[in-house]
């Protein structure tokens, strides 16, 4: 299934593919290197909130139309209008869709080719996974136009070491796809031709495991990060022992111990 969402009169926004469990969302504004104008990231949210809520979805898949797979927020936009209310409506509605990507029950993989740069770079860090092809660049260059990233800085610094982000964030330097797997930015560089097949052969594997289990891993492990040592193994106890009382449990482990293949509850 192939849907349209927050169509202009000129193209749509974003663009919606589902298949075998797997969601695809395309940024759809290749022209501008797919630039997050607000009405574009209210689209995304509108698209995540829908997502969240349909169980049918085990993974999404996040990429961009055109040469590149966004090139951050759009500055002709911000410059149009430059009263802070204006300005800070569109970083809230970026922060808003980050945090809720970090929330979804589903994992988010991006598929990157091209550049992802500032707030597009905020996305690849912000996403659970990363598939890149060999030619995508990856920079927080708002130093050199006098806009520090700080908002894309909260993403990279909790997916790449400190100096290795402040590296990126200092210099404005773009990096390769294989300074990125390098530092963790990326999971995975593979051809440009072999982007797409490989970005969905991952994610139908993820699509394959327990729906719920996922879902409350996923969430546990963003509630950890935020813990102290001890805070974190006492929260993830009980969240052991909450899924061991899950159907699906019971049913991987009895299978583990008969030696076949798990039949998952919808």
């Amino acid at each position: 299934m192939v849907a349209a969402l927050a169509a202009s009169p000129e193209a749509p926004l974003l663009l919606r593919e589902d298949r075998d469990g797997v969601a695809s969302l395309t940024l759809n504004r290749g022209a501008t290197r797919n630039a997050l104008s607000l009405a574009l990231m209210e689209a995304l949210q509108g698209a995540l909130d829908a997502i969240g809520a349909d169980p049918a979805v085990r993974v999404v898949v996040l990429k961009g139309a055109g040469p590149a797979f966004c090139a951050g927020h759009d500055l002709k936009e911000m410059r149009s209008d430059r009263d802070h209310e204006s300005i800070d409506a569109i970083f809230k509605a970026c922060s808003r869709m980050m945090i809720a990507i970090i929330r979804l029950p589903q994992p988010v993989i991006a598929q990157v080719h091209g550049v992802a740069t500032a707030a597009g770079c905020q996305l690849v860090a912000t996403c659970d996974l990363a598939v890149a092809s060999g030619d995508a660049r990856f920079a927080t260059p708002g130093v050199d136009i006098g806009l520090f990233c700080s908002t894309p800085m909260v993403a990279l610094s909790r997916a790449v070491p400190r100096k290795a982000a402040l590296e990126m964030l200092l210099l404005g330097e773009p990096i390769g796809a294989a300074e990125a797997l390098r530092i963790g930015l990326v999971n995975r560089v593979v051809p440009g031709d072999e982007l797409v097949a490989a970005t969905f052969a991952l994610a139908r594997v993820i699509a394959e495991k327990p729906r719920r289990v996922v879902a409350l891993g996923k969430a546990a492990y963003a509630r950890q990060g935020e813990l102290g040592l001890e805070e974190a193994y006492a929260y993830t106890a009980d969240v052991m022992a909450r899924n061991m009382m899950m159907e699906e449990a019971a049913e991987g482990i009895d299978a583990f111990l008969q030696k076949r293949a798990p039949r998952w509850p919808a």
